[in-house]
């Protein structure tokens, strides 16, 4: 497993570099969430990593969120699992890790299982005991990703972000919530000391992005990730 002592490569250059006009052009980065409801867009062809939402832990269970198994060659793929509570079952668990066995029986170039989950801030060393114990259930061969909020990185209890650095490969900062991006969310990644977890930036497409001074040669920067939208909205 891949903790911060075996930190991934720098992405090529091309995928550290915001489109001039300020806004978030698909075409201009490699890597792409593809949520349920998006339909696929042209600019996945060229794709080095996708996040791909499988499904949804509610408090009823893992609810699917997809019709059927990817069939993705081209690309690195992440599972996306997205969370709304952190009181998993075992069978929830099972679950989960029955289906990253079947998207790479398809043949697809699983790397990973990401859990979307919007932990508050104070609450991040509860967050990092959850993590904990998937990763323990999770093959060593797969890597273990995580969003995570702006507030984070500069509200964040260095405590409980050691602890995520413990057990997590990656997180993908998100500077929007739902489709709109968070005003001020440049003052936020320049405060990213306390962070010393491997990250990328959590754009979404047509959105605005400016990026601030220092980004790229912060030693955990990993680049982007971009959240497709359909068009119109």
């Amino acid at each position: 497993m891949a903790m911060d002592s075996d930190l991934p490569p720098m992405p090529p250059r091309s995928a550290l570099i915001a489109p001039a006009d300020n806004r978030v052009a698909a075409q201009d980065y490699d890597a792409f969430w593809l949520w349920a409801g998006v339909r696929p867009q042209p600019e996945l062809e060229h794709a080095r990593s996708l996040y791909l939402l499988e499904s949804e832990v509610r408090t009823g269970g893992l609810i699917a969120q997809r019709p059927a198994v990817p069939n993705v060659r081209h690309a690195e793929v992440w599972m996306v699992v997205r969370v709304g509570t952190l009181r998993w079952s075992e069978t929830i668990y099972k679950q989960v890790l029955a289906d990253l066995a079947r998207w790479r029986d398809a043949g697809n170039r699983v790397v990973g299982l990401q859990i979307d989950f919007d932990a508050r801030t104070k609450h991040l060393k509860e967050y990092a005991d959850f993590l904990k114990a998937l990763r323990a259930r999770l093959p060593e061969d797969y890597k273990l990703s995580i969003t995570g909020l702006l507030d984070w990185s500069a509200n964040g209890d260095p405590a409980g972000l050691d602890a995520l650095a413990g057990v997590v490969d990656e997180v993908v900062l998100q500077i929007y919530q739902g489709r709109r991006v968070i005003p001020g969310y440049g003052d936020y990644l320049a405060r990213l000391d306390k962070l010393k977890i491997p990250f990328r930036v959590g754009l979404v497409q047509g959105g605005e992005w400016r990026p601030p001074a220092g980004l790229k040669e912060h030693p955990y920067f990993r680049g982007f990730v971009v959240f497709l939208l359909n068009p119109g909205q």
